[in-house]
Parts: C-alpha cells; sequence; structure tokens
C-alpha cells in the first residue's frame, strides 16, 4: 500500500499546485477589489473556490490511486518472477507492454534461462564425480571397511546386544530394594541400548556409500530391508519408480544414508518415514521422524551432518530445509528440479 500512498499524494501536491495556479491566473486576469466576493462568486451554481480546490483534488485522487495501483501490480509481478528465480522455477506471468518494464522482464528472462543452464552444468558435472569416483574406487578401500564392519558388528555389536539381554533379565528380575540400584540399572541398560544405536549408525557410515550399479530406488529399498531387520523402528516408505542421473541419484543416497544416520544416534525415534517422489518436474526426498527434534537454529550452524547434507543438495541444484521442534520430531526435504536434456524423450 505504500506505493499507492506515494502516487496519491503526489498527485495531490500536483492537484493543489494547480488550483493555486489557476487562482493566481484568474486573480492576474481579473483583479478582485473586494476578497469577500472570492468565496460569495459561483460558477454554473457551484462557487469558485470549489471548482478551484475540490475538482483537481478529486481528479488528482483518482489519478493517484489508478497510477498507484498500477505499478503496485507492477512491481509485484517483478517481484514474483524474483523470486521464482531464486527457487529454481520458471515464472512467465503476463507479458510486459510498458517499454521499461519490459527491459526488465527481458533481463529476468536472461536470468532464468542462465540459471537453468547452470543447474544443468551442475548436474553433469555431479554425474561425471560420480561416474570419476566409481571409476577410481580401490577395491582394497572397500574390502577394508567392509572388514572393519564385520568384525564391529561380529565382536562389539554382539556383545552390546548380549549385555542389553542380560541387563533387561536383572531389571526384569531383580527385587532390589534400594530405588537407587534399580534406577542405576536402569540407567545402564539405557546406556547399552543408545550404544547399540550408535553401532549401528557407524556400521551405516562403514558401508560403502556408492549404489555400486543399483538405481536409487533399488539401494534404498536394500538399506530399509536391512534396517528393519536391526533396528528398532517403525519404517514405512513411499518410493516411486523413475529413472534419474547417476550424479542426483549418489547425492540423494548419500543424504538419506546421513539423515536415518543422524536419527538413529540422536532423535530416540520409535517411528521413520521416508517418500521419494517426482512432482512437477522436481525431485522430493523427505525423512520425517517423531523423535526429540531440537532448535533448528541453534543446531544447524554447528551440525556437521545438517550441512553436508546441505550442501549436497546445492551442489545437484536442489534446496534443501528441514524443520524440527523439540519434542515434535523432524522433517527433512530436498528438492531437485529435474532438467532434462537433449535428445531426451518421455517414453
Amino acid at each position: 500500500m505504500r506505493i499507492i500512498f506515494k502516487h496519491v499524494l503526489t498527485w495531490v501536491i500536483y492537484a493543489l499546485l494547480l488550483s493555486l495556479i489557476i487562482l493566481g491566473v484568474t486573480f492576474y486576469a481579473f483583479p478582485v477589489q473586494d476578497w469577500r466576493l472570492i468565496f460569495e462568486r459561483n460558477l454554473f451554481d457551484v462557487p469558485f473556490l470549489s471548482i478551484v480546490f475540490v475538482i483537481p483534488l478529486v481528479i488528482g485522487l483518482i489519478i493517484g490511486l489508478t497510477t498507484g495501483w498500477y505499478w503496485r501490480q507492477r512491481l509485484h509481478l517483478i517481484a514474483r518472477q524474483l523470486d521464482a528465480l531464486l527457487k529454481g522455477e520458471i515464472h512467465t506471468g503476463k507479458t510486459e507492454t510498458y517499454p521499461e518494464l519490459k527491459k526488465i522482464h527481458q533481463t529476468i528472462g536472461k536470468l532464468q534461462a542462465k540459471h537453468h543452464k547452470q543447474t544443468e552444468l551442475t548436474q553433469r558435472l555431479a554425474t561425471e564425480r560420480a561416474n570419476e569416483r566409481e571409476e577410481i574406487l580401490q577395491d582394497v578401500v572397500i574390502q577394508e571397511r567392509n572388514r572393519l564392519a564385520r568384525e564391529l558388528h561380529d565382536s562389539v555389536s554382539q556383545q552390546l546386544f548380549a549385555a542389553s539381554m542380560m541387563m533387561s533379565a536383572i531389571n526384569e528380575t531383580s527385587k532390589q530394594d534400594n530405588p537407587d540400584v534399580t534406577h542405576q540399572l536402569k540407567m545402564v541398560e539405557n546406556m547399552i541400548h543408545q550404544s547399540q544405536l550408535e553401532m549401528r549408525a557407524l556400521l551405516l557410515h562403514l558401508r560403502p556409500v556408492a549404489l555400486k550399479g543399483k538405481s536409487l530406488q533399488e539401494g534404498i529399498e536394500e538399506l530399509f530391508q536391512e534396517l528393519t531387520q536391526k533396528v528398532p523402528l517403525e519404517i514405512t516408505y513411499n518410493v516411486e519408480s523413475f529413472q534419474v542421473e547417476k550424479g542426483i541419484e549418489d547425492h540423494l543416497f548419500r543424504i538419506l544414508q546421513e539423515s536415518i544416520s543422524n536419527t538413529l544416534r540422536h532423535a530416540k525415534a520409535t517411528s521413520l518415514r521416508i517418500m521419494l517422489i517426482e512432482r512437477d518436474e522436481h525431485i522430493i526426498l523427505r525423512i520425517e521422524d517423531n523423535g526429540v527434534g531440537f532448535d533448528v537454529e541453534n543446531v544447524r550452524t554447528s551440525s556437521y551432518g545438517l550441512q553436508n547434507m546441505e550442501e549436497r543438495a546445492s551442489e545437484i541444484g536442489g534446496m534443501f530445509k528441514v524443520i524440527s521442534l523439540p519434542n515434535e520430531g523432524t522433517k527433512i526435504e530436498v528438492k531437485v528440479p529435474r532438467i532434462h536434456q537433449e535428445g531426451d524423450s518421455d517414453d
């Protein structure tokens, strides 16, 4: 409303100036002997002062409102286009006929095209880097990671599981009269349970994160099958079938792994929901848990995991969003624009 107010005020001032000019010209052409005649004089049965002041003011108000509304709509259109450019979307709007504004719209269109090409180039580079990483990945590194994961699972993980079972049995059968001892035993059981979750998160990191020839959907299915067997979480997921560039697959899979690892280590969640869909030329990955949550503003800058996920989303031209409140769970969403390469078909 500020721009409308400015236009109205400007045209009212112009109207007052016009009225004063008309009044001055009238006095110069027809000198008045008695000033009272100004207030008594009528023109077409309308007081002379009303014609000189009121009519220009009304016209000024109408013109000010009209021009203010017009420019407000034009500026809002530019703001919507800039917002769409910021989000990586295409916003055409209606064609502008005003020469200066038309030039601005053409510049925004060029910026959108440039952003589109840069996103396409970024995704292509991400795909090339992913392929290069897979080609130069040494077998000895993969075998060593697998060996460490296997040994941790067969030794430390199994011992933690046995300790957890023993502590559960002790707590169920113990008839301690001392509440402090009972409380301490319960704390030990909780610590062992948390250590199990930490170990599972560590094993998730030790596994080779590359998809190794699988599609993104196949990698997610395999990951969830393993988690369902080993993690006390209610896991539900909706994974649609569609083809996507290798670089995008690799980054989304890494983001998913990082998010699940954070959930196991920190969230204390009982359920986990994952969605991977394609809508309106965008690929959407959403991970949601019902854990303890956190204050996003305080944690985001200090969390390596969140920064890593945001950087990966940015590398493929995507938007990263995290919503979390204490005791109300956490939702992470990655939205990546689908860039069709030249020669691609929709078949």
